[in-house]
């Protein structure tokens, strides 16, 4: 057959490479994502205010949407190098690209997540007492984020894949990895093959882990992850609520 033709041992010879640079490139693309949800929500916030704020959000929005993200490395790691003198890492340029790029995407879920709370919850909570940022960080942050949650796991598995872009820098994650074992061993279709197969099983756990919080998020909350969670609170409130039928009942 001509797949016997292929060096497949190479994965298995090859493996702590492939998990090392599946490692770099989930790390940068977790410590990405935190920054691109914090910077987001600034966004999307901005861009429901009133000009000029809403058209300089708008601005940045459609710029960055429309930026390959080979390009946002390059600018974020020569061009600062260039203009401010700034030198950064590979890790550092890769988080700072991937920052710039998906916080505008998630700029407009959450918009569209934070419109589609009703308005009169944030003045119920304005009614009972509460300051604005209070009704906002209680109520409407966590009702959005839970409507968000789908699309922001969609967003991180796209930070995963744009990092082999990334190779242009230098930065040792998978596709770099199987660039440096492809120039040694020349079988291509073996090695980018395995790559594909790292990213895919990358993408089905991360599904998973959000697909998780998406249910410990919802009303009431769903699955195992959430019942071990909420499991020791629900049985607070079990014996409370045993405790006082005990007492109406001696009463």
């Amino acid at each position: 057959m001509i797949l016997a033709t292929y060096q497949w041992s190479l994965i298995w010879d090859h493996k702590v490479d492939f998990l090392n640079g599946r490692k770099v490139a989930l790390e940068v693309s977790l410590v990405a994502i935190v920054l691109s949800v914090g910077v987001g929500i600034l966004l999307a916030l901005a861009r429901m205010s009133k000009p000029p704020i809403s058209w300089l959000a708008a601005g940045y929005i459609n710029v960055f949407r429309g930026v390959p993200a080979l390009v946002s490395v390059l600018w974020v790691y020569f061009g600062l190098s260039l203009v401010l003198g700034v030198n950064l890492s590979v890790f550092e340029a890769g988080v700072i690209a991937l920052a710039l790029l998906y916080s505008a995407f998630i700029s407009e879920i959450y918009r569209a997540a934070l419109e589609a709370i009703p308005r009169g919850q944030r003045e119920a909570g304005l009614a009972v007492g509460m300051a604005p940022l209070r009704v906002f960080m209680r109520i409407i942050l966590p009702q959005a984020t839970k409507i968000a949650i789908p699309n922001i796991g969609s967003m991180f598995i796209g930070m995963v894949k744009d990092t082999s872009v990334f190779t242009i820098i230098g930065l040792l994650e998978v596709v770099r990895v199987t660039q440096n074992i492809n120039s040694v061993t020349f079988q291509p279709f073996v090695l980018y093959t395995a790559a594909a197969g790292l990213y895919v099983i990358a993408a089905f756990a991360i599904d998973f882990v959000f697909r998780a919080i998406e249910k410990t998020l919802s009303t009431p909350p769903r699955g195992r992850v959430a019942s071990a969670l909420h499991g020791r609170r629900r049985r607070r409130v079990e014996q409370v609520v045993r405790d006082f039928q005990a007492g109406t009942a001696r009463a």
